[in-house]
């Protein structure tokens, strides 16, 4: 199979850099786009420190957020933006499962396997993902 080519440990860290960098400036880009965003819209408003406000409930979970995003709304691009912030090592993992299996490591496939569950189940076992 190409796709399962003979990787060296070099390319896949480089790959695995890149990969962070991505996700980082890209969650960056987004957040930044958000926070512009809300700038704009209520910048000039006066803030009260002396009340905490949460997020919204509708910010709580990732369907809110989508949504929320999508329709433009600066908090919603913003949680969208950590949201891929907090993507990134996840994606990082689950590549590495796969340059693992291109080196034909099946020790570190199964550990970072388990590691990738670990993380999953963190995020999204807690039934408040969704």
């Amino acid at each position: 199979m190409a796709w399962m080519q003979k990787w060296t440990d070099r390319q896949i860290e480089e790959i695995v850099g890149d990969l962070l960098r991505a996700g980082v400036i890209i969650s960056a880009m987004i957040v930044l786009a958000g926070a512009c965003l809300y700038l704009f819209r209520y910048g000039h408003a006066p803030t009260d420190y002396g009340v905490f406000h949460g997020e919204p409930t509708d910010l709580r979970n990732l369907r809110g957020i989508v949504h929320s995003a999508r329709e433009l709304r600066s908090r919603g691009i913003i949680q969208l933006g950590l949201l891929f912030l907090i993507a990134t090592p996840v994606a990082r993992v689950a590549f590495s499962i796969w340059g693992f299996a291109a080196e034909h490591d099946r020790l570190y496939m199964i550990f970072t396997g388990i590691v990738l569950i670990i993380l999953l189940y963190s995020l999204l076992g807690s039934g408040s993902a969704f």
